[in-house]
């Protein structure tokens, strides 16, 4: 297991699932973020399919960052935080630009975050970092297990940190992961990625 410290450095990406509680988690996360950031945000949410997402109107004002509702096609922008629109799976494909797809759901959702999670994966490997938080399904487990397979770094919430603990709770149980930490504990690490010196940001 590598040293706290030093997970934040080195990455080009990072993705994070929620579901049930998962508004108030990012209410603490998203302010973490340095606006000089040098990767991009992905953000899997849960929400109801069928009703238009508020996610970018609320979060905005709380973020140093640009945050959007990602487009099919759409380049990858560092210091930008994606969120997956209602009802569409978001994917990362090479470019790196966003997929958007109406393929069937996953653990009963879409978007899904095993499809987010084991993409984006495939695209950044060892410079992803892959957060999983609060939640009431299984969806996550698979995908952060691919993160990790990958070469990327694994957090997770502390089950007893969560507002809903079987989301974190089948992650851990199905595979090693990096880090096991509180809501507070991730913001000081999200606001530990910054630009490596030498590294064009």
């Amino acid at each position: 297991m590598r040293p706290l410290g030093d997970a934040a450095h080195a990455i080009d990406a990072v993705v994070i699932g929620t579901s049930a509680g998962g508004m108030d988690a990012l209410s603490v996360l998203l302010p973490s973020f340095r606006r000089d950031i040098p990767a991009a945000v992905f953000i899997v949410l849960h929400i109801p399919r069928h009703r238009p997402s508020l996610l970018v109107n609320i979060f905005a004002p709380k973020c140093a960052l640009t945050v959007v509702e990602a487009e099919d096609k759409q380049p990858v922008e560092s210091g930008t935080v994606y969120f997956a629109p209602p009802d569409y799976h978001m994917l990362v494909d090479r470019g790196p630009q966003i997929a958007l797809s109406s393929d069937e759901p996953v653990h009963y959702s879409r978007p899904s975050i095993d499809v987010l999670f084991e993409s984006a994966a495939d695209v950044y490997q060892d410079r992803l970092l892959g957060i999983l938080l609060t939640g009431g399904s299984e969806d996550g487990a698979a995908g952060l297990s691919a993160v990790r397979r990958a070469g990327g770094t694994t957090v997770v919430q502390r089950p007893d940190d969560a507002e809903v603990s079987l989301m974190v709770e089948a992650a851990v149980k199905r595979a090693p992961v990096d880090f096991v930490l509180s809501l507070t504990e991730i913001a000081g690490l999200l606001r530990g990625v910054r630009p490596v010196e030498g590294r064009p940001s």
